[in-house]
């Protein structure tokens, strides 16, 4: 090996090892058994979205957005997913930091239980919250003879069950954030004097930005397009309760294009979120 061939493999060990190469791969060489499921299960996914586009009244699209009852569910949407998220991180980030940074007993059944809303059905997860936090629920019958505090069918209830179904997807991405992140810092503040809530908030935060970042924009998407839980405990209300999935599903029996029109409107939010979290998740380096 001359010198100058071990300059460069040296230069490539200081930058954290040997370049990886990407292989490209021409379609000629994809074999058909493969590219033909492959294109068929991508025309599966893309043609409803372009029947979507087809169809729609774009001409009329302009009013049917200004029209007093999907500005509401429009408003509702944006307000009640803005402040479901901010619940799912008032209460989320601690839970992620707890499953993250300590060991106790039965941690991977709590870590199961935080995730099941992922898969389990939004109905039924809206017949859990009634169980739980209805008039005659386990806690909400507490909470309305003490406190007078109703929470189903009202603007609250679309909150709490938007970030019933919301908060997992924050919890996941900044306790993935926090794996990722180098304790040590922790350490050394600590050492420094630091309690562990001001390592916390002064050194863990600003590291893990990032993923709570993501996680704030998944979860307020999911929140945004919760349709199950939101009407099976807050019902369908125009103007208190009904949001835009619930819009959509009640305008899709009288008014088609208004359907249609605020279905733009959510497809427009999930490429949006797509294309912000796009740097971060789908792209190798």
């Amino acid at each position: 090996m001359t010198k100058l061939d071990t300059s460069d493999a040296a230069a490539e060990t200081l930058k954290g090892g040997p370049r990886r190469r990407r292989v490209r791969m021409s379609g000629h060489g994809v074999p058909l058994p493969l590219l033909v499921p492959a294109l068929v299960g991508l025309a599966f996914l893309l043609l409803p979205l372009l029947a979507l586009l087809v169809r729609a009244p774009w001409r009329s699209l302009p009013s049917q957005l200004t029209s007093t009852e999907v500005w509401e569910a429009l408003r509702l949407s944006l307000l009640s997913a803005t402040l479901a998220t901010a619940v799912c991180l008032v209460l989320g980030v601690p839970l992620a930091w707890l499953l993250a940074r300590t060991e106790f007993p039965g941690r991977g059944l709590v870590r199961a239980l935080v995730t099941l809303p992922l898969v389990l059905p939004p109905v039924v997860g809206g017949v859990a919250l009634l169980l739980a936090l209805g008039r005659n629920g386990v806690v909400g019958q507490w909470l309305d003879s003490w406190f007078g505090i109703t929470l189903p069918f009202t603007t609250t209830g679309v909150v709490v069950a938007e970030a019933f179904v919301a908060m997992p997807f924050l919890v996941i991405s900044v306790e993935g954030t926090l794996r990722a992140a180098d304790p040590r810092y922790e350490e050394a503040a600590q050492t420094l004097g630091a309690s562990r809530f001001t390592a916390f908030r002064r050194v863990t935060l600003p590291l893990i930005a990032p993923g709570i970042a993501a996680g704030s924009v998944l979860a307020w998407a999911r929140a945004l397009g919760e349709f199950g839980a939101t009407i099976t405990f807050a019902g369908n209300f125009p103007g208190r309760t009904q949001t835009m999935p619930l819009a959509v599903y009640l305008a899709l029996q009288n008014d088609p294009e208004a359907a249609i029109a605020l279905s733009l409107v959510l497809l427009a939010v999930s490429i949006a979120v797509l294309a912000g979290l796009r740097d971060r998740w789908m792209t190798t380096s």
